[in-house]
């Protein structure tokens, strides 16, 4: 699971980050598995900042753990926009976290359509702002990615983080 890694590692910096800033994170993965989950675990002390991290995988799961609305899955799919800022924002909120960070994709090899090829993925960020500020955010950016499944969520999982933590140095500057 470290094929597409950097370093240092983005789980390392975006637990730093966190850690240094006293703010949590709570994760919503579909496409990845746990995989988010799995990177931020990977560092001595993750305690510090991780909340939890949820994976519902379909349909029910999505409305029964997080309160996905039935309209916004049947209008657009699980493998959406406006499912993933639903769960980016249900993470951060189920949890009182600072942060909310969800995925969801197509890793394939299967399931792919012409307007979401395999390979479709989306990344959403959620920051809670202080209550009644007006500064609560999220934020969905599609991705598409190459390779096989395993390519498709180890890089998906690797964006989240990479978007966590670019989110979160900009709330800084």
């Amino acid at each position: 699971m470290d094929e597409f890694a950097e370093d240092p590692p983005v789980e390392s910096r975006v637990g730093d980050l966190l850690r240094d800033r006293g703010e949590t994170v709570a994760v919503a993965e579909t496409a990845t598995g746990g995989l988010v989950g799995a990177l931020l675990t990977s560092a001595p002390g993750a305690s510090d900042y991780l909340d939890r991290v949820v994976v519902p995988y379909d349909y029910d799961a999505l409305r029964t753990t997080l309160a996905v609305a039935r309209e916004t899955l049947d209008e657009h799919g699980a493998v959406s926009e406006p499912v993933t800022r639903e769960l980016a924002r249900a993470a951060r909120d189920t949890a009182d976290a600072t942060w909310g960070v969800a995925t969801a994709g197509i890793a394939g090899p299967d399931g792919g359509t012409e307007e979401k090829p395999v390979g479709t993925c989306f990344v959403g960020v959620a920051y809670a702002g202080p209550w009644e500020s007006g500064d609560s955010t999220a934020t969905v950016a599609r991705y598409e990615f190459d390779g096989d499944r395993a390519a498709v969520r180890e890089r998906l999982a690797r964006r989240a983080l990479a978007d966590l933590e670019r989110a979160a140095r900009d709330r800084s500057e």
